[in-house]
């Protein structure tokens, strides 16, 4: 499963009903697009080194930007920019899990909800 940068924030932060959506997956995968911003929200290198260690420990695969993977967000944004307010990183993570087959694990449902061969799961904070 691939997690939205929301899910992986919220873990991180000790929510628990975070840590156990992605406990419950098989393996935890996310985009470039994820990775960039966890790092970009940084405040500091504690925070920086705290990032890095949780994902880890998760044993986290970041999937690497691709031909197909930048084409298709491509798209995305000429489908749903206008339309919704889709922006970069959001195009990319949709992008990144329908080339992956995957389904996207997300508490911004309506970030992604317009685009049809997307797989989502909704993650709700408590």
């Amino acid at each position: 499963m691939i997690f939205d940068t929301d899910v992986i924030i919220w873990a991180i932060r000790g929510n628990v009903d975070a840590a156990k959506a992605i406990d419950s997956a098989d393996a935890v995968y996310i985009s470039t697009a994820t990775y960039i911003e966890l790092l970009q929200g940084a405040k500091s290198k504690e925070d920086l080194n705290r990032i890095k260690l949780y994902l880890n420990r998760l044993k986290t695969e970041v999937i690497p930007l691709s031909e197909k993977i930048g084409h298709r967000a491509g798209i995305y944004i000429e489908e749903y920019a206008l339309k919704t307010g889709m922006k970069l990183p959001d195009s990319i993570i949709a992008a990144t899990a329908a080339e992956s087959k995957m389904e996207l694990c997300t508490g911004n449902v309506k970030d992604f909800r317009e685009i049809k061969d997307l797989k989502i799961r909704q993650f709700k904070v408590s």
